[in-house]
């Protein structure tokens, strides 16, 4: 029962996006306590400025290599030979891309390490060279860890692909535990870099989980010349652009490191907590939705089925605008109490906590165009454009770093935050501008009804949370941890429950869509449906 439910095929979009919604919160759960054991431990000082921006080249590269090469090029062709030319086909291509994709990433992560020192200077100009010398110790271990990487998002896609989401989305809960044990305790044995032996660890644990699920689906490893044939080199082929589209988002991010860096110290902790708190519910909601929808949109794009292609858009884009308002609001009325709960502990002070809050509330002004972006990228990836996201990352990249630039002077890591969120709400605009010239109504008609009712509701719940957070002091008090948590507990809840109440009342049809996507996926009480029609004749993946 277990074994079958691991690598059960996902049949709606709300229910594989519910599935995916309640791992990665699970997942981000671990990496919230990954997050105050790292505070609590170091603070927001030196080992801990230097561990996050080693992880930026690291990550840059892996999302340029592997990412860029599965996100845009493998999935489509995946599910174009699984559901319609040989699965045989399928199970081939999965071989070579695996193949090469390790080896270049083996290649460039060698090549890396070798400068370590040199890129650590690129990366942290503002450190001292002590510091230098540790970004430059923890980037060689953690290059390690993206070519394990390579691996497990290799496997990963597969899955996607075949629309078995469980082990996909558990892998994250153990590349955090894989950190966790690192900082609590390889950091014994191997001091500051045993942080960095953590990420390996998780790595692996990322990557075993996901060979488990793929083998299990009939996979076996099988290389036959030409290694680089047609299929991979239609991946390839569509990668080029997506690799250049994510160096753009990555060196953005890199360029709000850099600027961190020549702020005050812990700037760049600051930041970097505040940005992993604010990607808790744009991964949990943007994210999900998005790889849940993307195999379908895949194949509808792949069949010319174009009206399917925009109602799997439409529906979407509703349900993730119902369920990231109220956690835009959310974060931004009890962010202290957020933070202080997350990463408040030890030696990570008050004012490092206010510092890290302000900026929190401005992430949380992109929320909405985040989580419809990482959809609308894939909405282009199905139907084999490329090009359109890079063009447009670049433009709203420009508008990131300079106004980055700009604020970050007056209004240190808060500024970044601010021009994180401008850059992210450009390049929603204007993705979706592209698409809708592309394929004509996204069903705007039917999304500015949710748009209102959802607004109204999350109106009300702002006044309830701002009301009931210093009413809360009457039964709680901010001494201690549990009190923090049940202030934040009692005003984000209230809050939380009047926005459903009114959603309910308002009859917001996306309301019933997760209840009884949650209901299907979640609690098994009934077979799985499908919400958006199926490509005609496309066989079951088993």
């Amino acid at each position: 029962m277990v074994l079958k439910f691991l690598n059960s095929e996902s049949k709606s979009i709300v229910g594989a996006a519910t599935l995916v919604g309640v791992l990665s919160f699970a997942a981000d759960v671990a990496g919230l306590i990954r997050d105050r054991i790292l505070a609590g431990t170091f603070g927001a000082g030196d080992v801990l400025d230097a561990y996050y921006a080693a992880f930026k080249v690291p990550d840059l590269l892996f999302s340029l290599i592997v990412v860029g090469a599965l996100s845009a090029g493998f999935i489509p062709v995946f599910t174009r030979h699984w559901y319609g030319t040989s699965q045989d086909r399928a199970w081939r291509l999965a071989s070579h891309t695996l193949f090469c994709l390790v080896v270049l990433m083996g290649f460039v992560a060698g090549g890396v390490a070798l400068f370590a020192p040199q890129v650590a200077e690129l990366v942290a100009p503002g450190f001292a060279p002590e510091k230098l010398a540790l970004v430059a110790k923890f980037m060689r271990i953690m290059l390690l860890a993206q070519v394990i990487f390579a691996i497990s998002i290799v496997f990963g896609s597969v899955l996607q692909g075949l629309k078995r989401f469980v082990l996909y989305a558990a892998a994250p809960v153990l590349y955090n535990l894989g950190i966790i044990a690192g900082a609590v305790w390889l950091t014994g044995p191997y001091g500051s870099a045993g942080l960095a032996w953590g990420v390996v660890l998780g790595a692996s644990l990322h990557a075993l989980i996901q060979a488990f699920g793929v083998v299990q689906a009939g996979w076996r490893p099988s290389l036959a010349l030409p290694i680089f044939d047609a299929d991979v080199r239609e991946v390839f082929k569509l990668t080029g652009p997506r690799i250049l589209g994510i160096a753009i988002s990555q060196l953005l991010f890199v360029a709000l490191m850099v600027i961190a860096s020549t702020l005050p110290s812990g700037s760049v902790t600051v930041f970097q907590f505040a940005y992993n708190i604010q990607f808790v519910p744009v991964g949990i909601i943007g994210v999900s939705f998005a790889i849940a929808a993307f195999p379908s949109l895949a194949e509808h794009a792949a069949a010319g089925h174009d009206k399917r292609f925009v109602d799997t858009f439409g529906a979407s884009v509703r349900q993730i605008i119902f369920l990231i308002a109220p956690l835009t609001v959310l974060f931004m009325i009890v962010r202290a109490q957020i933070v202080r709960v997350v990463v408040g502990a030890g030696v990570f002070d008050w004012p490092a906590t206010i510092l890290t809050a302000d900026a929190l509330a401005l992430f949380a002004l992109s929320f909405v165009p985040q989580s419809i972006s990482y959809l609308l990228s894939r909405a282009f990836f199905a139907l084999k454009d490329t090009v359109t996201p890079l063009a447009v990352g670049l433009v709203s990249g420009v508008v990131g770093i300079v106004t980055a630039l700009w604020l970050a002077g007056p209004y240190g890591a808060s500024g970044l935050a601010l021009a994180f969120s401008l850059a992210s709400l450009v390049n929603a605009t204007m993705l979706w501008v592209v698409l809708r010239s592309r394929v004509g109504s996204l069903h705007e008609a039917e999304l500015l009804p949710t748009v209102y009712k959802v607004a109204v509701a999350s109106v009300i719940a702002l006044v309830v949370m701002q009301v009931t957070k210093p009413l809360a002091l009457a039964v709680v008090t901010t001494d201690t941890f549990l009190g923090v948590f049940g202030q934040g507990l009692i005003a984000g809840g209230a809050g939380l429950i009047f926005y459903f109440v009114i959603a309910y009342a308002l009859r917001v049809p996306e309301l019933h869509d997760l209840v009884e996507g949650m209901r299907r996926k979640v609690l098994r009480k009934s077979a799985p449906t499908e919400m958006i029609p199926p490509v005609d004749g496309a066989p079951s993946s088993g």
